[in-house]
């Protein structure tokens, strides 16, 4: 690099504002449970002005962006970049089998190199609107307290935990009626007659509390509740995780099966068919279904696609002032059917 273009890309870099980002580094993996489980990347910015803040980015995230990126800038010969082209670094691959966690956890140190790479790239690529909004911290990010930060930790430090003392006898518990099997991580396995120790209270019908040094959650029904949780846990003012309520149907020949999913998601989240797809066979035990909902007519709407999730969401906002639902329950419930044929449920509707 010649003396003349290093004062000019210095003299541009000065011009830069104080809040772009100028390296990003991992601190962290953490797993999210929702409709599908997954990880996301606990992530250190640091500015040209000199703050810091984390962002909390999936690989998906990272594969659209650079996406976007190679769309714009990607030279059609990789050997005569133009002037508003650059060689983008690669980023990792998808990988579709194998331990979500482990793959997480191998991705980091390729992930970090990609990041170096994208703000390592000419002054004014820095600009781009794209990357810009992928490292911006947004207010949930601001918002979310991370789990740990192991990365940024010095080696030597040593963390000392400290149980505190529990009161068998004043602590609100609860003892299992039923055994109860989880359909997710979230959620515990209970055997009849075992004792809960109750955290706080989910929403009308769940609970969160520990057994066997397993916390989850499962529902009230399930069990006998031996001193109830104080008022305020009651009320759900206790802080923690906050789940919503998706409401979901096995609709067989034998009968129908209820049940209400506890996910982390917010109620105006949009997720994916094949998220929907995973989650009922997990929830229903169940491969070969199929996915419904209701029109406005009654009649079951088969779903096959991202737009048929978005106009069954659309229609349950629609219904959300004529039916009565909780206030933590999703607008819109889901039918599974084993059947191919919907005639001979839509003639029970």
């Amino acid at each position: 690099m010649s003396q003349l273009q290093q004062l000019r890309d210095e003299s541009d870099f000065d011009q830069l504002p104080h809040n772009i980002p100028v390296s990003a580094t991992i601190a962290d993996i953490e797993e999210k449970k929702g409709f599908i489980d997954y990880y996301t990347f606990v992530i250190e910015v640091k500015t040209k002005g000199g703050s810091k803040y984390l962002i909390y980015r999936r690989y998906s995230e990272f594969y659209n962006l650079h996406q976007i990126l190679e769309s714009k800038y990607s030279p059609e010969n990789p050997e005569k970049p133009g002037p508003s082209t650059c060689i983008l670094p690669s980023i990792p691959g998808k990988v579709f089998i194998g331990n979500k966690k482990e793959i997480a956890e191998s991705r980091i140190p390729e992930l970090n190199t990609y990041m170096k790479g994208l703000l390592g790239l000419p002054t004014w690529f820095l600009l781009d609107e794209a990357l810009r909004m992928f490292f911006y911290q947004t207010d949930r990010d601001s918002e979310h307290q991370p789990k740990a930060l192991r990365r940024l930790r010095p080696p030597t430090r040593k963390v000392k935990t400290v149980k505190p003392k529990m009161d068998l006898f004043s602590s609100p518990r609860a003892e299992a009626i039923f055994d109860f099997r989880g359909n997710s991580k979230a959620e515990l396995n209970l055997k009849k007659g075992e004792v809960i120790f109750l955290l706080r209270r989910v929403n009308a019908d769940w609970l969160e509390g520990t057994v066997n040094n397993q916390t989850g959650i499962f529902p009230q029904s399930f069990v006998k509740i031996i001193k109830p949780l104080p008022d305020s846990d009651s009320e759900g003012e206790v802080g923690g995780p906050t789940y919503s309520c998706l409401r979901c149907f096995l609709l067989t020949p034998s009968g129908v099966q209820t049940r209400d999913v506890c996910v982390q998601e917010d109620l105006t989240i949009q997720p994916s068919y094949k998220e929907l797809l995973s989650r009922m066979r997990n929830v229903f035990k169940e491969d070969n279904i199929a996915l419904n909902y209701r029109d406005t007519e009654g009649d079951l709407i088969r779903i096959l696609d991202d737009e048929d999730v978005q106009l069954m969401i659309k229609e349950g906002r629609g219904q959300q002032g004529k039916v009565k639902r909780p206030v933590n329950q999703f607008p819109w419930e889901l039918y599974a059917t084993l059947a191919s044929d919907l005639s001979v449920y839509n003639s029970e509707a």
